[in-house]
């Protein structure tokens, strides 16, 4: 038996199969999909099994054998195996790359070296020297011990685990394994019926009272019951455990215990809703496609309020009637707790939820949940796109606009595309919501790509709030010069006396964004990377957001040595603290990277703004999207101004989405709403619209635009970014990859209009982690010939690669051009 193996190294040059042989007591459990654990030059590495043959064109006798297998079950599915085949040719990775990113990180793997002793005395007649005759007597006390035990047991003498093993005292042995863990707890169940478990502590009673307790407890339980709990609730040990088990009363053994992130939590049960007509119309497309189980993709462009999550809950009611599979994404964490109130009060336990915050073993038992069919129902980010399901019929992707949805690390997939590729796999009906959908998934579906859904009214006929632009030159002439403006610092007061709650929005954490000398102009920048520090209040430390560098405040220019040495530019922090000044007595929640590092901070915050705990939510742009508070009728933009400024063509468009998005917070119950949107630049297309609510004039502007400029949805784009420590070399391989890539496409017959290279030029950040950057931008139409010269060039150029360790990065449609 032949199994082919993807291995991991992450070469070009090893991006195919290498055959093994299976030994025959590992053969039952290889088959496509399961892990291993393979021989390669001299190390022992991970590996996925693609495929297996009973024979190849190597003999059998040249072929290395496999060392281990890590699944009794495949993890990954056929259907996911093909999928990861598809990424690789797409987004232009390794085999290897792709598929591990169909797993979640708990079941990523380690490799990691094992002593075992070898000889059958330690001390082989006084032969070995002493200190290896300590080891060896170590590890056969222990049995086995891993490398990393033995180098801190022995004061890291890696010499002498080397001798150990020349000598032939110690076996050395590599084995691969599973980064997370099934969690265990012991359990303790009555041995005996409840009768003479009551019998047995009245005749041990005065003797034992501790055990008698133990003995009376368990008299009123049918389940076994966890021995931690036990003893905390009699205050026993565990040797009166261990002395009723050694009588016969009662059984101790070790369990599985599941890893819920919401064991503890309580969801009200809901049911379905009256929908409006514009909903039910909405839906029954929708409906129509999972009952008929025929793969269609969906666009529902419903406003802010229209009710986009009960079509969904219905939608996915509907595919559970249909016996079918259901998958929900959604961009932010932070709305992740209010998306599983709604889906696990509907469904209950028939959910599992996948995103980053949870531990390592919680995704484990997550992920198992829907590998086992124990659910039938996923939510989570962009990576719970990758579902082990074998029966979807359901996919939606929630603010399908949304960046976050792109990976920006290897593989470089768009969780969009892979879920339309998935639904043609399944016969699978894909749903893209959004209030203010990207332009390319708007013009698919005006192109006949999708089936356009739209929900254009609030439920109950509620009105879009109202939206007045102040335009923050004016504040300054009128001598105004603090951060908030004359009519949000009105409207704030006007909330708190009433007792209502308002959002801000200032798409800047920290206290300040930077740190200015006014003697001689000196910035406070980051020694590895081309980018200000950002000042943080509460660390006193300015902060490098790529690389984590940080340096402590200082009250002494570094340059001049002036005192006169400020942070400029407002943060979330400091907005935080202007409104502590303001407003004495305000309660300000605030939400941005800092504050929701711990594990569920996010839901703990909107927890308590959702109990009025607070009067104010401040934050970036995860407050801007999907969260709903009925008490909320105001909300604030401090700036709209801040991604504009950034060098991107998409800046208008994320503009646009950011102030619809924030702007739909307002006023989605019983109370009308109000947003004040602060601007420098108030006549810009994308605020003028976003405040009217009008994305179809948005729509036709930007689209001319870009019809003019040959971006996205008209080409398509892939990005090549090289990156090196000599600036100098840099310069000479970009020009050189360039060049290649400029010979490749004259060699090339093109159906239409040939591909436009852009560049070599610095990237907007030049330099990041001590790393300077070059970028080549191609623009086409359609044509995966361009990704292939693409792909072709940077192949010629791994040589150099290697030896000068320079990086070339491709992606394909990026999102971020940065």
């Amino acid at each position: 038996m032949i199994a082919n193996v993807v291995v991991d190294v992450s070469a070009r040059e090893t991006d195919r199969p290498f055959s093994y042989t299976v030994p025959e007591p590992l053969r039952p459990l290889v088959r496509p999909g399961v892990r291993v654990g393979v021989p390669f030059g001299p190390r022992l590495l991970h590996g996925f099994v693609v495929s297996v043959a009973e024979t190849c064109d190597t003999p059998a006798d040249k072929l290395r054998p496999l060392k281990t297998v890590l699944d009794i079950k495949p993890p990954i599915t056929p259907e996911l195996l093909e999928l990861s085949a598809w990424m690789s040719r797409k987004y232009v990775c390794t085999l290897h790359t792709a598929l591990s990113a169909v797993l979640p990180g708990a079941l990523k793997t380690k490799t990691e070296t094992v002593y075992r002793l070898a000889a059958e005395s330690p001390d082989s007649g006084g032969q070995w020297p002493g200190e290896i005759r300590d080891i060896a007597a170590y590890v056969e006390r222990k049995g086995s011990a891993k490398e990393e035990e033995l180098m801190k047991a022995f004061g890291d003498r890696m010499q002498l685990l080397a001798r150990a093993v020349e000598l032939g005292v110690l076996i050395e042995e590599r084995q691969v394994r599973d980064l997370a863990r099934k969690k265990t707890a012991l359990f303790v169940t009555p041995a005996q019926p409840a009768e003479r478990l009551r019998e047995g502590a009245s005749e041990i009673g005065a003797k034992a009272p501790k055990q008698a307790d133990i003995l009376l407890r368990l008299s009123d339980c049918a389940d076994p019951v966890p021995l931690a709990d036990l003893l905390r609730d009699t205050g026993a040990s565990a040797a009166a455990v261990r002395s009723l088990e050694s009588k016969g009363f009662v059984r101790v053994a070790e369990t599985e215990v599941a890893r819920d992130p919401y064991g503890n939590r309580r969801f009200e049960k809901s049911n379905a809703l009256p929908l409006t007509a514009t909903q039910a119309k909405a839906l029954e497309p929708i409906r129509a496609a999972v009952s008929a189980t025929r793969h269609e993709a969906f666009l529902l462009h419903g406003v802010t309020g229209s009710g986009k999550t009960e079509v969904y809950l219905q939608a996915m009611q509907a595919c559970l009637d249909a016996g079918r599979e259901a998958i929900l994404l959604v961009p932010e964490i932070a709305l992740t707790p209010q998306t599983v109130d709604a889906f696990k009060g509907r469904f209950g336990d028939d959910v599992a939820v996948m995103h980053s915050r949870l531990s390592q073993g919680e995704r484990y038992d997550e992920w198992r949940k829907m590998a086992e069919k124990k659910v039938r129902i996923a939510i989570g980010a962009r990576s719970a796109v990758f579902a082990p399901f074998t029966n979807i019929g359901l996919i939606i992707i929630d603010e399908e606009h949304e960046s976050s949805y792109k990976q920006e690390e290897s593989p470089k997939y768009h969780a969009r595309d892979v879920a339309l590729e998935r639904g043609k796999r399944h016969g699978a009906a894909v749903v893209l919501g959004s209030a203010t959908p990207s332009l390319e998934t708007y013009m698919a579906a005006h192109r006949g790509r999708y089936t356009l859904l739209e929900m254009q009214e609030r439920v109950a006929g509620r009105p879009l709030p109202k939206v007045r632009v102040v335009d923050m030159r004016s504040e300054l002439k009128d001598g105004n010069r603090a951060m908030f403006s004359r009519p949000l610092k009105e409207a704030l007061e006007a909330r708190l006396a009433k007792g209502e709650q308002s959002v801000l929005l200032l798409n800047r954490r920290g206290y300040a964004t930077f740190v200015l000398c006014r003697s001689c102009g000196y910035t406070a920048q980051c020694p590895h990377c081309d980018i200000t520090l950002t000042y943080h209040r509460t660390s006193r430390h300015s902060r490098c957001h790529y690389c984590g560098y940080a340096e402590r405040e200082t009250s002494v220019c570094p340059g001049c040595g002036s005192e006169h040495i400020r942070q400029f530019g407002a943060g979330t922090q400091r907005v935080e603290e202007e409104l502590a000044k303001l407003f004495p007595g305000i309660r300000t929640i605030r939400m941005d990277v800092d504050t929701t590092a711990a594990k569920g901070a996010h839901e703990k915050l909107l927890s308590q703004f959702r109990n009025r705990q607070g009067d104010v939510l401040l934050g970036t742009q995860m407050v801007a999207k999907g969260l709903d508070f009925p008490y909320v009728t105001l909300v604030g933009v401090i700036s709209a101004d801040t991604v504009l400024r950034i060098p991107d063509f998409r800046a208008a468009e994320r503009t646009f989405q950011l102030l619809t998005q924030v702007a739909g917070r307002a006023g989605r119950h019983t109370l009308p709403g109000e947003v004040i949107v602060q601007t420098y630049t108030p006549d810009h297309y994308s605020i003028v619209h976003a405040s009217q609510h009008d994305y179809r004039s948005f729509a036709r502007r930007e689209l001319t635009i870009r019809r003019e400029l040959g971006y996205p949805p008209y080409r398509r784009l892939a990005l090549a970014t090289l990156s090196h420590e000599d600036v100098s070399k840099l310069v000479r391989a970009s020009e050189g990859f360039a060049s290649e890539i400029r010979s490749r496409f004259r060699l090339t017959a093109w159906d239409g209009e040939p591909p436009e290279l852009l560049g070599p030029v610095p990237s907007p950040i030049p330099k990041l982690k001590d790393r300077y950057r070059f970028q080549c931008m191609v623009k086409y139409r359609g044509e995966s010939a361009a990704i292939d010269a693409l792909r072709e060039a940077a192949d010629a150029f791994r040589d150099e690669m290697r030896k000068s360790k320079l990086s070339i990065q491709l992606d394909v449609d990026p999102q971020m051009l940065m």
